[in-house]
C-alpha cells in the first residue's frame, strides 16, 4: 500500500521521499529521542571544542586549529540529516523538496571527502611533531596549516559540486522513494532509469582519492610514528605522545571503518539497510564521541577549560 502511494507521488511531484530509518512507532519515537539527546550533545561538544580552541591562547597551535575544523565538520555532518530525519519522523511526512535533497547531499559530500583530507593533514602534523620536531616551526607554520584547511574544504567542496549536480540531473522516472534517512548518493542512484555503471565507477573512484589514499596516507603516519615513540628515552614523553597517537587513532578507525564498510564494498555484499545502520556511526555517533574523546584523553584541553571556566569566573566577580 505504502508503495502504491510512492508510485502515484512519483507521477505528481519533484519532491523526494525518504523512507527513514525508525519504525513508526512508541519504539521508533523512543529510539528517536535517544538520537536527538545525541545531536544535542554533539551539538554542545563541538560548538564548545570550538569555542575552547578559539579563547584559550595556549590552543593557538597547528594541533589545535586543524582539531576546531574537525569539530566544524562534524557540527555539519549532523546538522545536515537529523533535524530533517526528527521533523519527517514527527510530522508523520516523508518528502524532502529538491532544493533541501540537494543541500544533503553537498554537505555530506563536502564534509565527508573534507574530513578525511583533515585526519591525514592532522596525521601529519603528528609524525612531523614527534619524527622531525626541529623542523616543525618551518614544515607546520600557521601559513602552511591554513593552506591544508582550505585545501580541505576546497577539494571537498569541488568534488561535492559536481557530485550534487550529477546526481540530481539524473532521471528519475520510475521512483523518487528513497531507502535512507537522508539524501544519499548511493541510495538514490539505483532509482535512476538511466544507465549510471560509468557514474557508479565515479563514485568508486572518489572515495579511493578522499578516502582510501589519506586513509594509507594517516597508517603510513602512525607507523612512523609508533616506531619514533618506541624509541623514546623519555618515558613521560613516551607516555604523552601515545596518548595523543592513540586518540587520533581512534577517531580515525571509528570515521573510517563504517565508510568503508558502506562505499569500498560491492553493492552485493550489503543490503539498504546495513547500510543505513553503518551511516548512523559516521553522521551521528562518531561526530558525538570526537569531542568526548579528544577533550577526556587530553591534559591540554582539560587545563583549556579550567583556564576558560576561571577566565569567565572571575569576569562575573
Amino acid at each position: 500500500m505504502q508503495y502504491n502511494f510512492m508510485e502515484k507521488w512519483n507521477q505528481t511531484s519533484n519532491e523526494f521521499i525518504l523512507l527513514g530509518l525508525l519504525p513508526p512507532n512508541h519504539k521508533g519515537l523512543l529510539l528517536l529521542l535517544l538520537i536527538i539527546s545525541v545531536f544535542l550533545l554533539a551539538c554542545l561538544g563541538n560548538s564548545g571544542m570550538t569555542a575552547l580552541i578559539f579563547l584559550d591562547p595556549r590552543l593557538h597551535t597547528p594541533m589545535y586549529f586543524l582539531l576546531s575544523q574537525l569539530s566544524l565538520m562534524d557540527l555539519m555532518y549532523i546538522s545536515s540529516t537529523v533535524p530533517k530525519m526528527a521533523i519527517n519522523f514527527l510530522s508523520g511526512q516523508m518528502s524532502i523538496s529538491f532544493l533541501g535533497c540537494a543541500m544533503q547531499i553537498f554537505f555530506f559530500a563536502t564534509t565527508a571527502c573534507s574530513e578525511g583530507l583533515l585526519l591525514a593533514s592532522m596525521a601529519y602534523d603528528r609524525f612531523v611533531a614527534i619524527c622531525h620536531p626541529l623542523h616543525y616551526p618551518v614544515c607546520m607554520s600557521k601559513r602552511v596549516c591554513l593552506k591544508m584547511i582550505l585545501g580541505s574544504w576546497t577539494l571537498g567542496s569541488i568534488n561535492s559540486v559536481s557530485h550534487t549536480t550529477y546526481t540530481l540531473h539524473l532521471p528519475y522516472c520510475r521512483s523518487r522513494a528513497i531507502n535512507h534517512f537522508y539524501c544519499d548518493i548511493t541510495a538514490m542512484v539505483p532509482l535512476a532509469c538511466a544507465d549510471t555503471s560509468v557514474y557508479e565507477y565515479m563514485i568508486f573512484f572518489s572515495t579511493v582519492i578522499f578516502l582510501l589514499l589519506p586513509f594509507l596516507g594517516i597508517m603510513a603516519s602512525y607507523g612512523r610514528v609508533l616506531f619514533a615513540v618506541f624509541r623514546m628515552r623519555s618515558k613521560e614523553g613516551r607516555k604523552k605522545a601515545f596518548t595523543t597517537c592513540s586518540t587520533h587513532l581512534t577517531v580515525v578507525i571509528l570515521y573510517y571503518a563504517p565508510f568503508a564498510f558502506t562505499y569500498l564494498q560491492p553493492k552485493s555484499l550489503r543490503s539498504p539497510e546495513e547500510d543505513k545502520n553503518m551511516a548512523v556511526f559516521y553522521t551521528i555517533l562518531t561526530p558525538m564521541l570526537n569531542p568526548i574523546i579528544y577533550s577526556l584523553r587530553n591534559k591540554e584541553v582539560l587545563g583549556a577549560m579550567r583556564r576558560v571556566r576561571g577566565m569567565f569566573s572571575s569576569g562575573k566577580k
